[in-house]
């Protein structure tokens, strides 16, 4: 299974009000991580505009998980278009926008298409799963003795 997503749209609607911070396109790359770990599988993230040098490095283009970026006289629309094409199993390949034109070509191509709405659902979906399986995994320390004598004698004051 592939998730082929145009990140600007989706990034467009996750956060709506700082569509131009990078912090924003690093918190939606961190999450897709998770879920591409936890769903196995493909994540092609495309972006518009110019190489963010840091999603050029080596582990943001392995056959897992690639972040892509135009280049100079493309956007994202026509990057996105061009993997369609390029695609040879779309039973199982998911285009990822809410652009209309993008959507339509996908579907005429045989991809099957979710909207940025309903991806997002799924996406947090994941992200809930993720966080109560580490919230069960967290260390629990034990007590050093130091620490159980100190308990013993806050509890001992209360009682007397």
């Amino acid at each position: 299974m592939a998730y082929l997503i145009d990140g600007s749209n989706l990034i467009g609607l996750i956060y709506p009000h700082s569509l131009k911070d990078p912090k924003s396109k690093y918190e939606l790359v961190s999450n897709l991580l998770i879920f591409q770990r936890i769903k196995k599988a493909r994540v092609i993230l495309v972006f518009d505009g110019p190489p963010d040098t840091h999603f050029t490095d080596e582990k943001f283009r392995k056959k897992s998980f690639k972040i892509l970026f135009p280049d100079f006289e493309q956007n994202a629309d026509m990057v996105i278009k061009d993997i369609i094409a390029k695609q040879n199993d779309l039973k199982r390949f998911f285009v990822v926008s809410s652009d209309r034109d993008i959507k339509t070509y996908a579907r005429m191509k045989g991809a099957n298409t979710l909207t940025c709405q309903e991806f997002h659902k799924e996406l947090r979906i994941i992200l809930k799963k993720h966080k109560k399986y580490l919230e069960t995994k967290k260390n629990v320390k034990d007590l050093s003795p130091l620490e159980i004598n100190q308990w013993i004698e806050i509890f001992k004051a209360k009682d007397e």
